[in-house]
């Protein structure tokens, strides 16, 4: 489900604002709800069945009235107009060199008609290991620059039809990217060091727009294949019989500093286009920090505002912010995972689900839903 994040204020009713959501199937289809606060519960006010070929089921979404996206399954990101009477799919573009984890945050840009659309995802590092990567993505009205299909890190190419929501340009960045040319020691040395934060596995990736966390997952026993994705993906284990096969050499051991219990903390810099055409506008994923504090593996991540909330699979919580690194411990980890909450895809670790606002944490894992009061 997606809840609409525009201002209360343009959802004004006599008795308070009034509250839209999308609803999604595995089939693709999806339904959105208004609820007036004086009227009977919520009833659907309209519905959109995708055609055949988009039928993926939805992961994510971000819903600002009237601007929808979804991404998919598949990698396949979706924008919807909800301005009229019916739903209107405007445009359809595709990655091939983004993978799940992924996170999305969605905001109206101030002055303008326009919106942003930040992604945070995991990007493969050759051969068998992943890294972190975002992309950024201005969403307006326009009939001059827009396209029906197109590629994610491409500008859009081809014309559609005039006040389309549709994307008018993107911009990417990479943690570990190499760059063109001839390099000095010093870009050298920041390549050698992120080059040991690349990871085994991804456990979550999580953005708000300015910072970006990623959150290594747990090693298992067999080796990743270059085609695994980083949900999938696993590190070879120590045995008593030496692994003599050929990818044996080309197994690599990350830094015991970044490990499936410290988190990675990265800047996401994407300078202002207002720039003069003379100014570099090259936008940067940074390193910041490593961010100290869960014991074991990371079931799921929350971000927003600055601060960071993390859900470990069994069952510890710790918040950070972001500014100044500060991190506290909320809740304590449990000691077991429970066997009806595991995840499926090998690893036998709780997955779970944490949100939270200025003063709760609101968390479903092994314990259950549990809310939690916080302040730091």
């Amino acid at each position: 489900m997606a809840l609409d994040q525009s201002p209360s204020s343009s959802r004004m009713t006599p008795d308070g604002p009034a509250v839209s959501l999308a609803a999604f199937l595995s089939t693709g289809e999806f339904s959105v709800y208004d609820h007036d606060p004086s009227s009977t519960p919520a009833a659907a006010k309209r519905t959109y069945i995708p055609l055949p070929h988009h039928r993926s089921p939805v992961t994510h979404a971000s819903y600002h009235h009237p601007l929808l996206v979804t991404l998919s399954h598949a990698f396949t990101l979706m924008i919807y107009d909800l301005g009229g009477d019916t739903i209107t799919h405007t445009q359809t573009l595709t990655s091939f060199t983004s993978h799940p984890p992924t996170s999305i945050v969605l905001s109206a840009m101030p002055l303008t008609s326009s919106y942003k659309l930040v992604l945070a995802y995991a990007v493969p590092v050759y051969p068998s290991h992943w890294s972190v990567g975002a992309t950024e993505l201005i969403i307006s009205r326009s009939g001059s620059v827009s396209s029906s299909s197109a590629i994610l890190a491409d500008p859009p190419v081809t014309t559609s039809t005039p006040g389309d929501f549709v994307v008018s340009r993107t911009r990417s960045a990479r943690a570990f990217d190499v760059p063109q040319g001839w390099i000095d020691e010093q870009k050298l040395q920041q390549m050698r060091a992120q080059w040991c934060r690349k990871v085994k596995r991804v456990a979550d990736t999580q953005t708000d727009g300015k910072w970006v966390v990623l959150a290594p997952g747990d090693t298992l026993p067999s080796f990743p294949t270059a085609s695994s994705s980083p949900a999938a993906s696993s590190s070879s284990s120590t045995s008593q019989t030496p692994d003599t096969s050929p990818l044996a050499a080309l197994s690599y051991v990350s830094s015991p500093s970044h490990t499936s219990t410290h988190l990675q903390l990265y800047r996401l810099h994407m300078p202002s286009t207002a720039l003069t055409r003379a100014q570099t506008h090259t936008p940067r994923l940074t390193f910041v920090r490593t961010l100290h504090g869960p014991r074991g593996p990371v079931s799921a991540l929350a971000l927003a505002d600055g601060r960071c909330v993390c859900l470990g699979a069994h069952g510890s919580i710790w918040v950070w912010d972001l500014e100044s690194g500060s991190g506290a411990e909320v809740a304590q980890s449990s000691g077991c995972v429970d066997e009806d909450v595991r995840i499926d895809d090998g690893s036998g670790f709780a997955s779970g689900t944490v949100v939270f606002d200025e003063r709760r944490i609101v968390t479903a894992g092994i314990e259950g839903i549990e809310e939690r009061r916080f302040d730091i």
